[in-house]
């Protein structure tokens, strides 16, 4: 009915088995089972923060070449790489990103990660003290791995956002 095969549902199936929300039956399916889990635990996990959960966030400058930031991707096996502006929040650059700038046949070395990135203000950002089910929903409604954790800072006249830390699925 949604177009998906059994194959790409089966590990959320599976995830779902192990927390309690479903119930596995050989050759007869998967089933709902209500009163699995307790209120005060709905309750906690609706109260946590993100501040609690989040993890070290890998920044790079803007004035970084795309070889570097490739590089530093893949050694701290992240999906994305938050590219800042001494210490203000400028852009985010993905894999998707840097695949297509690697594959245009430009010198890598020598181009700024500043010309890949996603540039503020299309930055989806959570602040310390939301919500982990607040940001969660932020991650699935606009289908990204990973959003910084923010705080906000000012600079002159303008507001900006410092990094503190990332909130990614593996945080979730």
């Amino acid at each position: 009915m949604i177009g998906l095969t059994r194959a790409t549902l089966r590990p959320d199936l599976s995830i779902l088995t192990m927390s309690g929300l479903l119930d596995a039956r050989p050759k007869v399916g998967y089933f709902y089972t209500e009163n699995t889990m307790k209120s005060h635990e709905l309750r906690e996990i609706s109260t946590r923060k993100v501040g609690d959960v989040m993890s070290v966030p890998v920044i790079v400058e803007e004035s970084n070449s795309i070889h570097n930031t490739i590089v530093t991707m893949f050694l701290e096996d992240v999906g994305s790489i938050f590219i800042t502006d001494g210490k203000y929040l400028t852009g985010v650059v993905s894999r998707k990103d840097l695949l297509k700038n690697a594959l245009g046949g430009s010198d890598i070395n020598n181009i700024p990660v500043s010309m890949a990135m996603t540039r503020m203000p299309n930055i989806i950002y959570a602040k310390a003290d939301e919500t982990v089910v607040d940001a969660t929903r932020k991650i699935i409604d606009h289908e990204i791995d990973s959003i910084p954790v923010v705080i906000s800072g000012k600079e002159g006249n303008l507001e900006k956002l410092m990094v503190i830390g990332r909130f990614s699925k593996t945080n979730i």
